[in-house]
C-alpha cells in the first residue's frame, strides 16, 4: 500500500471505534426507558378465583347416656297369725243387729298397718258361714264369721295369706268358701286357689316395682295319689292340687316345684320373690334345725324374702348369704308370732304367744333395673284383752320406736303402756340383733351398689 492511503485508513478506524462506542451507549440508555407494551412481557389474564370458607362444625361427641338415679322405692309389711279362737270371733257379735263386727279390734293397728305400701297377713281360719253344716267355732277346727275378712280390707290389708294347716278345718266347703269370701271384700289371697286355672301364686306391682309372692304351708301326710292331710284331715286328691304345701320328709320336691314357680314368677317380669311359709314349732323363740337348713336352702335357690309364720310367738331374724354366690343373699324371718287371738300366758303357753309384730322390708329400683334391698324394720304388736260389757274384747296394740309417747297415741293407761313397753321389749330381745346386723349389710352393700353405678345422691 502507498504511503497517501495510510491516513486514510487511520481515519476510517477512528471511525468504525467510534461507531460501536455509540451503539453501547444506546443500548445502555435502553435498558432505563420506560418499556411500552409491546416491549413488556406478555402477561395471561385469569378467571379470578372464588374464595370460600365452611362454617365452623361443632366438635363431635359421643352420646353420652343419662345418670341413673333411684326411681322407685316399695315397703312391704307382714304381720303374724290372725287366729280367732272362740272369745275373739264372739268379740265383735253384736246382739242388737245379730251381726258381727271385728273393726274395733284394729282401730289402732291400722295406722300402722297403713304406713307400709303392701300389707300382708295370714289368715288362720276358714269362713265357712254358720249355715253350710259348721257353726262358727275356735281351736282346733276354726271358722269364723265374714266379718274378719271385711275388717282386715278396713285396716288397711292389701292380700292374705290362706295356706295354713287350718286351710282344711271345715273340710272342702271351707275350704272354697273363705276363698269366695276373701274375694268378694276385694282381698287377693296366695296359698289356696279356686281351680287349676288360677295361679298359685302373685306378682304384685308395688310403686313400680314388680314383687312376687307365694305362700306355702307344711303338710302332715301325703298319699300314693298325691292327696295331702292337714292337721291329720285328709284333702281330696283335687283340693291337695289347690293348696300350697311341702312335706318336711319330701323336702327335695319341694325345692324343685318352687325353683319352677319362680322361674314363672320372673318370666312374669318380677324383680323379687317372697316366700311366706308356715313352719316350724309352737310356742318355740327359737326356730329348729330342720328350718334353718330349709332357709339356706331357700337362699340358695334365690329367695330374697323369708316370711314364717305357725310358731305364734316371734322368733329371731337372719341374713344368711347364698352357698354358690356369696353376694347373694335372703332376708329370713322365722316367726312373726300372732297379731290377733286368744292366746297368753299360761302354764302351757309361754307370754310371747300375747306378741307379735309388723315385720317391714324395702325395696329399692333404680333407672337401670337394679333392685334390691334396702332395709328391714320390725313394729312390736301386743294383744290387748279387756272386758267391755261382760264381753272380752281384743284389740292389737303397737310399738312403734319412732313414736315417742305410745300412751297418747293409743289413749293407754299406766299399766297397759307398761304391758306396751314389756312386749316390745321382749320381742325386740328376739329380733333386735338380727335387725341391726341385716340393717348394717344392706346399707353397706346399698352405697357400695350405688357407687358402682355411679348414682348421684
Amino acid at each position: 500500500m502507498s504511503g497517501n492511503n495510510k491516513p486514510l485508513i487511520i481515519l476510517i478506524g477512528i471511525l468504525i471505534v467510534a461507531l460501536i462506542g455509540l451503539g453501547i451507549v444506546a443500548v445502555s440508555m435502553g435498558d432505563d426507558l420506560p418499556q411500552t407494551a409491546h416491549d413488556a412481557h406478555p402477561t395471561v389474564e385469569t378467571e379470578p378465583t372464588l374464595v370460600t370458607t365452611e362454617a365452623p362444625t361443632e366438635p363431635t361427641t359421643e352420646p353420652t347416656e343419662p345418670p341413673i338415679t333411684k326411681v322407685a322405692t316399695a315397703t312391704v309389711g307382714a304381720t303374724g297369725d290372725m287366729l280367732p279362737h272362740e272369745l275373739v270371733y264372739k268379740s265383735g257379735y253384736n246382739s242388737s243387729t245379730g251381726e258381727y263386727d271385728y273393726n274395733y279390734a284394729f282401730d289402732h293397728f291400722r295406722q300402722c298397718v297403713s304406713s307400709v305400701d303392701y300389707a300382708v297377713a295370714n289368715l288362720e281360719t276358714t269362713l265357712c258361714g254358720d249355715d253350710n253344716g259348721y257353726a262358727y267355732s275356735g281351736y282346733p277346727c276354726f271358722n269364723c264369721p265374714d266379718a274378719m275378712a271385711q275388717a282386715l280390707k278396713n285396716a288397711g290389708f292389701d292380700m292374705l295369706l290362706t295356706a295354713n294347716n287350718h286351710s282344711y278345718d271345715t273340710k272342702a266347703t271351707g275350704f272354697s268358701r273363705t276363698q269366695e269370701v276373701v274375694a268378694q271384700v276385694g282381698l287377693p289371697h296366695i296359698g289356696t286357689r279356686p281351680s287349676l286355672e288360677h295361679k298359685n301364686y302373685a306378682v304384685v306391682d308395688v310403686n313400680g316395682i314388680r314383687i312376687g309372692m307365694i305362700n306355702y304351708t307344711y303338710n302332715t301326710g301325703v298319699k300314693a295319689n298325691g292327696a295331702v292331710s292337714l292337721n291329720g284331715i285328709p284333702l281330696s286328691a283335687e283340693n291337695s292340687q289347690l293348696i300350697n304345701t311341702f312335706h318336711y320328709d319330701r323336702l327335695d320336691e319341694f325345692y324343685e316345684k318352687l325353683s319352677g314357680e319362680m322361674d314363672d314368677m320372673y318370666a312374669e317380669g318380677a324383680e323379687a320373690i317372697v316366700l311366706y311359709i308356715h313352719w316350724g314349732d309352737e310356742y318355740r323363740t327359737t326356730e329348729n334345725a330342720t328350718q334353718r337348713k330349709m332357709a339356706q336352702q331357700l337362699c340358695n335357690l334365690g329367695i330374697d324374702v323369708i316370711v314364717g309364720n305357725h310358731a305364734h310367738v316371734p322368733q329371731p331374724v337372719v341374713l344368711l348369704t347364698n352357698e354358690e354366690d356369696e353376694t347373694q343373699k335372703t332376708l329370713c324371718l322365722y316367726s312373726t308370732g300372732n297379731a290377733l287371738s286368744n292366746l297368753y300366758q299360761t302354764a302351757k303357753h309361754p307370754v310371747n304367744t300375747e306378741d307379735g309384730m309388723l315385720f317391714t322390708f324395702t325395696f329399692a329400683k333404680y333407672s337401670d333395673g337394679t333392685v334390691l334391698v334396702e332395709r328391714t324394720r320390725i313394729i312390736p304388736t301386743w294383744v290387748h284383752r279387756y272386758d267391755e260389757g261382760g264381753v272380752r274384747k281384743f284389740q292389737i296394740l303397737y310399738m312403734d320406736d319412732t313414736v315417742e309417747d305410745w300412751q297418747s297415741l293409743m289413749g293407754l293407761s299406766n299399766s297397759i303402756l307398761s304391758k306396751c313397753q314389756d312386749a316390745y321389749d321382749r320381742t325386740m330381745g328376739i329380733v333386735g340383733d338380727g335387725v341391726h346386723e341385716a340393717n348394717e349389710y344392706y346399707s353397706a352393700h346399698q352405697a357400695e351398689v350405688e357407687s358402682l353405678l355411679g348414682v348421684k345422691p
